[in-house]
């Protein structure tokens, strides 16, 4: 583990930017961008589309280690360059932002309630490529629809891949966002939180996990988790809430930090001059990175 890296994340302050989307998010992403469908033909070329949307981000005066602690990567991200250096290497060498990397392969079908991860095949290869790309870190996401068993089983299946992650040398992120059109929001979150500090109680002594969470309804619902010590950060997701709501949700939430993908990009589009583009990022990384403070 590289441990200025393992500084930042647990100690700066800051934002961690989600710039992950991948096969199943990206049209939507590049809709949102100003791209539409109609514009690009095949998957080649729509990947070449997400990262120059994502090259821009990265290389834009606004993105700097100052406010932005880490930044989480498709793995076609991470296997590509920016300005002729590897993605993982300019971010952490030219921005100073720790490469973090999207590991799952999506989203299996709802089953009581939740949405568990599909097979992730191949994965002790793409964790050991991800270390020799100078990787921190790892992202994995789950669904939660509901409280049950389907909760459990969530957490069960997260903190299992985990422990793989964590014997490769890397610090995965625990993602099981709950809905936040969920009816039992609240219930499932309290919920969560009990079965998420069961399994922190078997991590090893020198083990440490990071976890993104939705954005709760309980204030400070997560505290029990920020103040554990085999937890190095609490990230929170926006959700499908716009900028404005998620940051000030999560400026009520002592301790938790952002890890927005659409709210942080929210506004950006290809067809804004660099010095409007650069304006607007500038706006959201300021909001989130304060809201992140609070």
């Amino acid at each position: 583990m590289n441990t200025e890296q393992a500084d930042k994340i647990a100690h700066g302050s800051g934002f961690v930017a989600a710039l992950d989307q991948s096969g199943g998010s990206t049209p939507k992403a590049l809709k949102l961008y100003g791209i539409p469908e109609d514009a690009y033909s095949g998957d080649e070329e729509m990947f070449d589309l997400v990262h120059q949307m994502r090259t821009r981000i990265i290389t834009s005066p606004s993105f700097d280690g100052d406010r932005i602690l880490a930044a989480i990567l498709f793995e076609m991200t991470m296997d590509r360059d920016i300005e002729g250096r590897p993605t993982a290497d300019y971010l952490w060498n030219v921005k100073k932002v720790v490469p973090i990397l999207k590991v799952d392969k999506g989203l299996a079908a709802e089953e009581n309630g939740a949405q568990l991860m599909k097979p992730i095949g191949g994965l002790d290869d793409l964790l050991a490529r991800a270390v020799d790309n100078g990787i921190f870190g790892t992202k994995m996401r789950s669904v939660i629809t509901r409280p049950g068993a389907g909760l459990d089983a969530v957490v069960d299946q997260q903190f299992e891949v985990a422990g793989q992650i964590l014997a490769a040398g890397l610090v995965p992120i625990i993602e099981p966002e709950v809905d936040i059109h969920s009816p039992a929001k609240a219930a499932a979150e309290d919920q969560l939180t009990t079965a998420i500090l069961d399994h922190l109680g078997g991590l090893g002594d020198d083990q440490q996990v990071m976890l993104k969470l939705t954005l709760p309804d309980t204030d400070d619902r997560y505290r029990d988790l920020v103040d554990h010590p085999k937890v190095m950060r609490v990230l929170a997701l926006s959700g499908g809430y716009t900028r404005a709501e998620a940051c000030e949700r999560l400026s009520r939430n002592h301790g938790v930090i952002a890890s927005f993908s659409r709210a942080l990009t929210e506004g950006l589009t290809a067809q804004q001059s660099d010095d409007e583009f650069d304006r607007i990022l500038d706006a959201a990384i300021t909001e989130i990175a304060a809201a992140s403070r609070t």
